[in-house]
């Protein structure tokens, strides 16, 4: 790895690594493995991923637990088919994207609103991601994958306070096993 690749990887370490400190269990979450994350991209028609969405899917990308809860997210949850309707997605839209055929689908919510990356840019070791919201925008958001990623990791401080809210009307969420109560 080249010295930009490192730092990329680095900081995606390290926001993870902040999640944990902050009561993330390790055990919550399970990274996808090399071959993984190669059958990902080529399910969306990719030659490959670039090292940032490598090295996040080697974090979360098997079971992501909390991280992107309620989005369909990792190399399990994302298809070809989700490829597709994010494409279906953009011709609602006025867009920029130079390369939306070839375009790296990264998430989907309720199938109307997706992450991805242009297809123009899949060479960039950690290049822009855009939103996509059906008949809204198609949009450059975050300057980076590793930003987003910082971006999306879960505010384990609010779940924890909503699991003892919860307790306290005795009832435990599903999720509570994820955090660190203490």
């Amino acid at each position: 790895m080249n010295e930009e690749q490192i730092r990329v990887v680095g900081a995606i370490e390290a926001t993870f690594e902040q999640a944990i400190r902050q009561g993330l269990r390790r055990s919550a979450v399970a990274g996808a493995s090399d071959e993984q994350i190669d059958r990902f991209a080529a399910a969306q028609g990719c030659a490959d991923a670039p090292v940032s969405v490598r090295a996040v899917l080697r974090v979360v990308g098997s079971q992501p637990g909390l991280w992107l809860a309620g989005t369909h997210f990792g190399v399990h949850a994302v298809t070809s088919d989700t490829k597709r309707q994010a494409i279906a997605s953009l011709t609602t839209v006025q867009h920029g994207m130079r390369a939306p055929d070839g375009l790296l689908t990264l998430t989907s919510h309720q199938s109307y609103a997706y992450t991805a990356i242009d297809g123009a840019d899949l060479h960039l070791d950690d290049p822009p991601v855009w939103a996509i919201i059906e008949h809204e925008y198609a949009r450059e958001t975050w300057p980076h994958v590793s930003t987003w990623f910082t971006a999306t990791a879960p505010d384990i401080a609010r779940y924890r306070e909503r699991a003892e809210i919860m307790a306290e009307m005795g009832r435990t969420p599903r999720w509570a096993d994820a955090i660190n109560l203490g």
